[in-house]
């Protein structure tokens, strides 16, 4: 489907969802410089090799401008990943782990086969999603290893980038929707842990 939005509001919306993505990346990669941010440094290289091939699914799918954002995050969370190596973030790799990695590289073979930009998608998605687990379980164990505000900053972030996006379809969606409630599990998920443990965020 068409967006209904014209080319120059959804390429404000755009624009400001590319702002967003910095001014949530900035502090973080502060943070892990200073080392009160460990991220996991296995979750940011999935998703940084998703994000970076979804962008060009976007595009096939004619996502337009709106495509831009995520192909501006795929950019530096792949930056992410290796500022958190170099300072020795989490860097526990599971077996699961390199599954969830490989799971993401296959998409290209399934594109190339199914000649549509949707399997790769599909595959994507799955592999960020699953590509969440170690962050998800390093949440768990340790509520207050995350800054909470970054995921909401990018739940809103994927809702103006959706809405940017020149055609809504399953490949231009579903990749920053499935991603955008995972941030929003993620969030809840550790606040009940923090209350749990008495924290106050």
């Amino acid at each position: 489907m068409k967006s209904f939005i014209s080319l120059e509001l959804r390429s404000l919306i755009s624009g400001i969802a590319i702002f967003l993505t910095f001014y949530a990346y900035i502090p973080y990669i502060k943070g892990i410089w200073k080392g009160s941010i460990r991220p996991h440094v296995f979750s940011w290289i999935i998703w940084g090799a998703t994000t970076f091939i979804v962008f060009f699914a976007q595009i096939a799918g004619n996502g337009g401008v709106g495509s831009l954002p995520i192909g501006v995050s795929g950019i530096i969370t792949i930056l992410v990943a290796f500022i958190a190596y170099r300072k020795r973030g989490d860097i526990e790799i599971t077996k699961s782990d390199w599954f969830f990695f490989c799971l993401a590289l296959s998409s290209l073979p399934f594109w190339f086969y199914f000649s549509d930009p949707l399997a790769a998608v599909i595959v994507l998605s799955i592999a960020d999603i699953f590509g969440f687990i170690p962050t998800f379980r390093k949440g768990y164990i340790h509520p207050n290893s995350e800054p909470l505000g970054f995921y909401l900053i990018f739940l809103f972030r994927n809702f103006l980038a959706m809405a940017g996006l020149a055609e809504w379809n399953m490949v231009t969606l579903l990749f920053p929707g499935s991603a955008g409630i995972a941030c929003l599990v993620f969030v809840m998920m550790v606040k009940i842990r923090k209350s749990k443990f008495g924290i106050i965020s």
